[in-house]
């Protein structure tokens, strides 16, 4: 019982970072200083592989990801901080995709993604105050084994894909997908 009570007071005594927030799925402002700068490292990487990906030249975006092993990435790849992202083997993202990366995006085996694919882990408020202040909630993606994901999709913050499941080009994912579907939304 001391115990309980004594981690309680410890977590009431910290403050909260934007950081801490964002990571652990409550509301946070995008606004602030320190997730601004993370997004601004995370583009240069970016910007520098896009400049020139070649194998040699992963060890730009690598660096951010969180597990990164085998995979092809095309140029135009875009993140917003990269730490958030697991990539499982033979991973393999074509031209122009774009992860928002708030949450955690956990990727399995064998995942193929078509041109200008996206996946988004945050959301915005529907209250226009509060979009002004930056505010933002983030929840994961997670995307199993075997997934092809269309050209164009978008998958949506909390969405869940199982596995051999195939997206269809141009597909709003907005809700689970179970494994060994076909979505064609």
């Amino acid at each position: 019982m001391e115990s309980e009570l004594l981690s309680i007071e410890i977590a009431e005594a910290v403050e909260l970072t934007e950081r801490m927030k964002m990571r652990s799925g409550q509301p946070f402002n995008s606004l602030d200083i320190e997730l601004r700068l993370s997004r601004e490292k995370a583009r240069l990487a970016c910007g520098k592989y896009n400049a020139h990906p070649s194998k040699g030249n992963f060890k730009h975006i690598s660096r951010l990801f969180k597990q990164f092993s085998t995979a092809v990435i095309e140029s135009g790849f875009q993140c917003d901080y990269g730490s958030q992202i697991t990539l499982g083997e033979n991973f393999y993202a074509n031209f122009n995709c774009v992860f928002l990366d708030s949450a955690a995006i956990t990727i399995g085996d064998d995942v193929m993604l078509g041109p200008g694919a996206h996946i988004y882990t945050v959301d915005h408020p529907r209250d226009a105050q509060e979009r002004r202040a930056g505010g933002c909630i983030a929840r994961p993606v997670n995307i199993a084994d075997g997934v092809w994901i269309g050209g164009g999709a978008k998958i949506l913050p909390g969405v869940s894909i199982g596995e051999n499941a195939i997206i269809g080009a141009n597909s709003v994912v907005t809700k689970d997908v179970p494994k060994d579907s076909r979505f064609l939304g």
